[in-house]
């Protein structure tokens, strides 16, 4: 290949200068791996990184591969090119600790290919590496004080609506990290909501692993959709935080104050809140944290409803129904030694919320003579006061050696009162009128302790890890049942009475110890064999008791048909083999485990026992492959067993609707799961444009199914739990996705449409129902965003939803539907800001169903003062058309409903809002 003169006459020149003999060089080798062709004859050109004056030049060699010795110690670039490839640019630094950089093989791209694109490693918007996707905060544009979640609002792919619930490419993400720890625990709010947008380096995307398969490099299956944000060097040490409060009409009111002190190795947070709107805070969750315990690990355990008794209950959260009354408060703190080889994070948090409100509900039941209609209204008045404490430790004993242990405990109290009032019809005629109440009272305790100890040793992949914990729960709860079911013969005249009173206690207990080891064996250079042993204890009690009336207020008189003491104990054995192949770009996981299983099951007030022993097998088989430095494929298939609830098992009636009676089945059986899913995500550079498909598939053979026996003259439905042959529920779920920036207007413009099919089967009077429900959507995604000018963000678009009954083929359950969420700021001379925010639903008719259409808006006036705009006064008006803003619409076995509640309405509110933030000496504006 011919040098160009110019190039050629410096490198000369340039040679003749080298007499000082350095002791810095550079090697690697340069191919085209999609032609399978070494690049032979490729020059390679070292600069200077503040000048671009050459340093050094030379050509590739035999099989591609070059080196440079006699290299100056400093920062420099590496220029590769070949003719009718695109360029590869990269930055490395020489000096004493790191005298030579090796660059590996690198790949460079035929320009047909790719067209204009230059393959540039350093300052991009975008990075996928493996099954991370990494966004460079710098690139987008965000204003002065914008937090974390006006940051997420620009990054393709990722959306956030009016509650702050996060999704990322049509999945939800539970979870936001801070610089790789958790902040007060599971609510990502206090994160997007409270930390300045400024602050952030970088904001990761990936699939958390539990911290066992982070460090075997083998996937359990055990992962949740995370943020990580990644803070500035220079954010990392001072203060900062947020003074809110605000009235409104109509008695709203809300307030918030957060204070942070960030130093190098240590974090410390208090944030309290107060309000009756919905700007309530922290989302309570009483979940474990992934990654020390498995208390989601249900393989082989027979597990308890969250409620674990057969009266109402209220779990502290707020969905959006009813209006609540909430205070919250939390202290974080996590604090790492200087040489980061332990750190500690503990996370308090306190609450109380009050709910009251209205819900109306819709039901139409196909039966195999028939269909059904029935009408509820749901009076509710609920109250939790909950806390929760949870701590971590981690320390590295040494180079090899790590140890990870946590706990946690949280206590809830809560009282319910629902009063409800039904009819139920069958076409025009009515079968029944049913009023009754319900009050409770109870306490609900979790305690959890575990660990994780890992160790390298001498032989490289050569590892053991030991993942222990222990999980104990104890619910109880008191209340009172009262019921009066008016039944209407065909004239429509009443015929019967019947009449519930009693007063029902609940008592539940769980312990679940469980102990998890891997060893993992290099059997060659590419090839590593998986060890494991998981031991399972759980032992496990409910006591459900009903009594009646012996005396007006006296309830001594137990109603056997409505109680029952049940107890288990379980032994779970499961070893299992996986292999673990790692070459280039693929990766590869594929093995299986045994689950041995031992129950014992006693009733006993029948004084009957229960026992079964057997064997499962639970299949594992994984990978991922990068075709290149911009994409990533991945996939994933594992095979488990699955228990009933002992909701379903115990064999005790709950009446607590008289006109929907439960019966236990103990002869239930166990189900398995097969669960498929993949993924292709996509960069590329200089275009701006990501591309991501994600599908996934399950399967269950031999589920639980409900056996649903309805009367169709009185409505009253008892439903008892069975196993299902010779049928497999299905559901599968198709995502594609496409992102792109368009540069001349600064737009950033997304398309992506799902596919969702779900098959389910439940016996109706004797007859097997297939309900069948396919959805299919599309989406538009717009945004644009210029400093101190505008700000905006749309996405929505239409679907439409097929609902079919094999048993009432007839009916029409069809809809479409449109939904769209906008938002966005204008900002004006005098540090004015207008801003507002539109949630628009549209639900069609269906044949039984009336249509649903909400338009819920609000509209803001801020102004901000000083030069830090760090003070803001704000008139917002909330839900400016004034309507309902709670409506759901879905289906399950042969029955579609449609739920209404009252929520908040419209108000209007001024509020005034501080931030403060001091970063080493001074306190002035933030760059962006």
């Amino acid at each position: 290949m011919m040098i160009k003169i110019p190039v050629l006459l410096a490198f000369c020149l340039f040679s003749l200068t080298l007499f000082a003999q350095n002791k810095y060089s550079i090697k690697g080798a340069v191919a085209d791996t999609d032609l399978r062709l070494k690049l032979v004859n490729t020059t390679i050109s070292v600069l200077n990184v503040k000048d671009s004056i050459l340093v050094n030049l030379a050509l590739a060699g035999t099989g591609g591969a070059f080196t440079i010795n006699d290299l100056p110690e400093g920062k420099f670039i590496l220029l590769v090119t070949y003719p009718d490839y695109a360029d590869y640019v990269d930055t490395f630094t020489l000096d004493a600790a790191h005298p030579t950089h090796d660059f590996g093989n690198l790949n460079l791209r035929q320009m047909s290919k790719i067209l204009q694109d230059v393959i540039i490693k350093g300052d991009v918007a975008i990075k996928i590496k493996g099954d991370t996707t990494v966004f460079d905060a710098k690139q987008f544009v965000t204003q002065h004080n914008a937090k974390v979640e006006d940051l997420l609002k620009q990054l393709p792919g990722i959306q956030i609506d009016k509650d702050g619930k996060i999704t990322a490419n049509g999945q939800a993400v539970p979870k936001v990290l801070v610089d790789g720890e958790e902040f007060f625990g599971d609510d990502p709010t206090l994160v997007t909501k409270n930390i300045r947008a400024d602050m952030v380096d970088k904001v990761q995307l990936y699939d958390k692993k539990s911290d066992q398969a982070a460090f075997t490099g083998v996937d359990d299956g055990k992962t949740t959709k995370t943020i990580n944000i990644l803070l500035k060097e220079d954010k990392k040490e001072g203060s900062f935080g947020k003074i809110s409060g605000g009235i409104g009409t109509n008695g709203y009111y809300e307030g918030q104050a957060l204070y942070n002190k960030f130093k190098k190795n240590s974090k410390f947070s208090i944030y309290g809140t107060l309000a009756n709107t919905q700007a309530i805070g922290l989302g309570y969750e009483d979940g474990t944290k992934a990654g020390i315990y498995n208390d989601d690990d249900n393989e082989g355990d027979v597990q308890f409803s969250d409620d674990g008794n057969s009266l109402d209950t209220f779990d502290g959260g707020y969905s959006g129904k009813g209006l609540p009354v909430s205070r919250t408060g939390g202290v974080h703190y996590d604090s790492k030694t200087p040489d980061k080889k332990q750190s500690i994070n503990l996370n308090y948090r306190v609450s109380t919320m009050d709910i009251t409100g209205v819900t109306t509900t819709q039901t139409e039941s196909a039966l195999p003579n028939g269909v059904l209609n029935n009408n509820t209204s749901e009076n509710f008045i609920n109250h939790a006061f909950q806390q929760k404490l949870d701590a971590t430790y981690l320390t590295k004993i040494d180079t090899s050696t790590t140890l990870k242990i946590g706990g946690s405990g949280s206590i809830k109290t809560f009282n319910v009162t629902n009063s409800y009032q039904t009819v139920n019809t069958n076409v025009d005629t009515l079968l029944s009128r049913n009023n009754h109440t319900v009050t409770n009272n109870g306490t609900q305790q979790q305690f959890d302790a575990g660990g994780l100890f890992s160790k390298k040793f001498k032989t490289p992949r050569r590892t053991f890890s030991w993942a222990f914990n222990e999980v104990y729960k104890k619910n109880q709860s008191s209340g009172y049942l009262n019921s009066e079911i008016d039944f209407y013969n065909q004239l429509g005249v009443q015929d019967s009475v019947q009449k519930v009173n009693q007063y029902k206690t609940s008592t539940s207990v769980s312990s679940l110890l469980t102990s998890d080891m891997t060893y993992t064996e290099p059997l060659s250079k590419y090839l590593s064999l998986v060890f494991s042993y998981k031991l399972s204890i759980n032992n496990s009690s409910s006591n459900r008791q009903s009594f009646d009336q012996s005396a007006p207020g006296a309830y001594t008189i137990l109603d056997n048909t409505y109680s029952n003491n049940y107890k288990y104990n379980q032994l779970l054995n499961e070893p299992g083999a996986v292999f673990n192949f790692k070459k280039g770009k693929t990766t590869l996981n594929i093995g299986t485990r045994m689950a041995d299983i031992d129950f014992k099951q006693v009733d006993e007030i029948a004084g009957t026992i229960y026992k079964r022993d057997y064997i499962d097998w639970l299949p594992v088989f994984n990978g991922q492959y990068k075709p290149n430095k911009h994409s990533t494929i991945g996939f994933y298939y594992n095979g488990n067993t699955r228990q009933p609830t002992i909701d379903q098992i115990q064999p005790v009636k709950n009446n607590n609707d008289p006109q929907n009676i439960t019966i236990g089945n103990p002869d239930l059986k166990s189900y398995f799961i097969n669960n498929m899913s993949m993924y292709y995500n996509s960069y590329e550079a200089v275009s701006g444009a990501s591309f991501n498909v994600n599908a996934s598939y399950s399967s269950t053979s031999n589920p639980i199914v409900s056996n649903a026996l309805t009367n169709y003259n009185t409505a009253v439905t008892t439903t008892q739990y069975v196993n299902l042959a010779n049928k497999d529920p299905y559901n599968y779920y198709l995502r594609a996705g496409i992102n792109r920036k368009i540069k001349p207007i600064d737009l950033g413009v997304g398309l992506s449409g799902n596919v969702q099919d779900n098959v389910s089967y439940s016996y109706i009077n004797g007859a097997l129902n297939q309900s069948t429900r396919n959805s299919y959507s599309v989406q538009v995604n717009l945004s644009a965003n210029e400093e101190d000018k505008y700000d905006f963000y749309l996405f929505g678009g239409p679907s439409y939803n097929l609902n079919r009954f094999s048993l009432q083929p007839q009916s029409n359950n069809n809809a479409p539907g449109f939904q769209l969420y906008s938002g966005g700021q204008l900002f004006f001379p005098g540090k004015l800001i207008l801003g507002s925010e539109i949630n628009y639903n549209y639900t069609a008719k269906t044949q039984q169903i009336d249509a649903n259409q909400r338009t819920i808006m609000s509209v803001s006036i801020n102004k901000t003062f000083f030069e830090e705009e760090n003070l803001k006064v704000s008139l917002k008006v909330n839900n400016l058309f004034n309507q309902d803003t709670n409506f759901n619409r879905n289906i399950v076995a042969n029955t579609l409903t449609q739920t209404t509640s009252t929520g908040i309405r419209r108000y209007f509110m001024l509020s005034v809002s501080w931030d403060f933030t001091k970063f080493g000496t001074s306190s002035t504006k933030e760059e962006n």
